[in-house]
């Protein structure tokens, strides 16, 4: 069972994020993604529709003997409840969140966290619910930022465009006054340098996908599950193809992946 892939799914190329940090991380996993890129993205979507989404990609990873799985997505994060992770029986399921939760925990109380992430993860609240279980005082200001992800799915990155789109966002005084910001969005890393460069390095930017994949080699070494075998393969499959996952894969992996269109939808 060691050497079963690791399974991982998200809307789109956002999940390549953590993806590409669990391969840095543990260079001998073999891997297994499930892009949903026909219904990206899953910011827009009902809770309701965000679960029943996740619970056919959950099963898909499933008859690919995963030894876990990974919701490489905040927005299925916020509402993965029981009647998600129930259906993977004895496979673990980990989401984005807690991670995230767990790392800013040690932070100090005396500073203030701001969040941005979908309409979808901000509406639940789901961060300032686990954050003020942990600490009853913790300041805590969220905006959603609804635009990134499409803009970062269609390449907008680096560009005269994503700057003024970022900086509008966080100019915003729902974010006044925060010395640590939650990318609260597995695609936000990409922009994460444009995202430092407006706080000019006075804000700590949280390195989301560094975290959960450090959290997860963590959890993977607990339960004696770590890989070995120093073989490890990387398959990537879709709901439906996009040129921009296929080169954004490309990149992260630095090879030529094997992609597959699967639409477990129809």
């Amino acid at each position: 069972m060691k050497n079963y892939p690791i399974g991982i799914f998200d809307s789109g190329i956002g999940g390549l994020t953590i993806a590409n940090a669990i391969k840095s991380v543990l260079p001998n996993e073999n891997i297994i993604y499930y892009g949903d890129t026909e219904h990206l993205p899953y910011g827009e979507k009902s809770k309701e529709a965000i679960q029943s989404f996740s619970k056919r990609i959950i099963r898909f990873l499933l008859t690919k003997r995963c030894k876990i799985i990974v919701i490489a997505c905040n927005s299925a994060s916020s509402v993965a409840d029981e009647s998600v992770t129930n259906i993977a029986c004895n496979t673990s399921i980990f989401n984005v969140i807690d991670p995230i939760i767990a790392e800013v925990s040690k932070i100090s109380t005396k500073d203030n966290i701001g969040v941005i992430g979908t309409k979808a993860t901000i509406s639940s609240g789901i961060y300032e619910e686990k954050l003020k279980k942990l600490c009853r005082n913790r300041k805590i200001k969220s905006l959603a930022t609804p635009l990134l992800a499409p803009m970062i799915e269609e390449g907008f990155i680096n560009e005269e465009i994503s700057n003024t789109i970022i900086a509008n966002y966080l100019s915003s005084t729902q974010l006044k006054n925060i010395n640590h910001l939650i990318l609260a969005c597995t695609h936000y890393p990409l922009i994460q340098q444009e995202i430092k460069k407006y706080y000019r390095n006075n804000v700590n930017v949280i390195d989301s996908a560094n975290v959960v994949a450090n959290y997860i080699a963590k959890k993977l070494e607990e339960d004696n599950l770590l890989n070995n075998e120093k073989s490890s393969e990387y398959n990537f499959y879709v709901s439906n193809y996009t040129d921009s996952f296929e080169k954004s894969a490309k990149f992260f992996f630095e090879e030529v992946i094997k992609l597959e269109q699967v639409n477990i939808f129809s």
